[in-house]
């Protein structure tokens, strides 16, 4: 399997981060932070961005901070590096406001919609909201399938429904059902992107474009050496890959919300000064650092006071 046998690919990228959105001690945006935590990603080996999603507090942010962060990652990742932005949120008339706004900047390559969460919409409503999404702007889109936060999945009938739109081209998922991923990848032709990090090995294996991860924020040189070894059909180097970065998936993913820890770790190995979040999430207490820490530590990333003599 190569990289031409996913063209999405050079729409979405392939191995993309989640990025955290850093912030101030008094909740402002962290401007110098997030262009670095946007040149970190790129040179620990991203080809793929997503802007404003769930791990960048998208909930928390002003259409303002969110353009104004677009434009940060942007200047600071370069062009070749694709920016997925989120713009769903549970309002369809505010989600279309935003992806118009964010397509008006010029700086996104693709759209990132949620399931409309906390109403319940019907599937026909679901429908509606994402088609009047991915009509506002000329921006491919990619959906993001996660019923476990948005009390609400895409069913099959309706990822089929939504595959015929000439710019609903890819997936997101975090359902976790690999039989159906393979079943509509097979009947639709869309891209599907792992958004379970703890699944990443079996969804490339399976036939997955890429990832979504925030593990990555710290280990995107992994996951991108995952993809490689899935492409090449080496499959004892891909597990080989994701055994050993299971601690790291581990300390990120089961120990507290994966925007706290991704801050946390960023902190962590000096990326950012601060791990700041917004309201109501609570930054990471002083046990959940501990094991952030031992993670990296076992992984060989230096952190803390090792950052002064690495």
């Amino acid at each position: 399997m190569t990289s031409t046998s996913h063209p999405a690919r050079a729409i979405f990228g392939s191995n993309l981060v989640a990025m955290p959105t850093p912030m101030n001690p008094d909740g402002s945006l962290d401007e110098v932070g997030i262009g670095a935590v946007a040149k970190h990603l790129v040179d620990t080996g991203c080809d793929g961005i997503v802007v404003a999603g769930t791990t960048g507090e998208a909930p928390t942010l002003e259409l303002v901070e969110l353009l104004r962060v677009l434009e940060l990652v942007r200047a600071a990742a370069g062009s070749a590096t694709r920016l997925v932005v989120g713009v769903g949120t549970n309002h369809t008339a505010k989600s279309v406001q935003t992806a118009r706004a964010v397509a008006a900047a010029g700086a996104a390559d693709a759209l990132l919609v949620v399931t409309p969460y906390y109403s319940k919409p019907s599937q026909a409503g679901v429908i509606a909201h994402t088609v009047a999404i991915a009509d506002a702007t000329e921006l491919p889109v990619m959906l993001y399938d996660i019923p476990g936060r948005t009390g609400l999945a895409l069913t099959r009938e309706t990822l089929v429904e939504l595959s015929h739109h000439p710019r609903i081209a890819a997936v997101k998922d975090a359902k976790g059902d690999l039989f159906e991923v393979m079943s509509l990848m097979a009947e639709t032709g869309m891209a599907y992107y792992c958004g379970i990090d703890e699944l990443n090995l079996p969804y490339l294996a399976a036939g997955a474009s890429g990832l979504v991860s925030v593990m990555g924020v710290v280990g995107a040189d992994r996951n991108r050496d995952l993809i490689t070894a899935i492409d090449a059909g080496d499959l004892p180097r891909a597990r080989a890959i994701n055994d050993a970065v299971l601690p790291l998936t581990i300390a990120l993913m089961r120990t507290a919300p994966g925007v706290v820890t991704a801050k946390a770790a960023l902190r962590e190995i000096g990326v950012i000064s601060h791990a700041a979040v917004r309201a109501p999430l609570l930054e990471a207490t002083a046990s959940e650092v501990a094991v952030i820490r031992a993670a990296l530590a076992a992984d060989g990333q230096p952190t803390g006071d090792r950052l002064l003599t690495a």
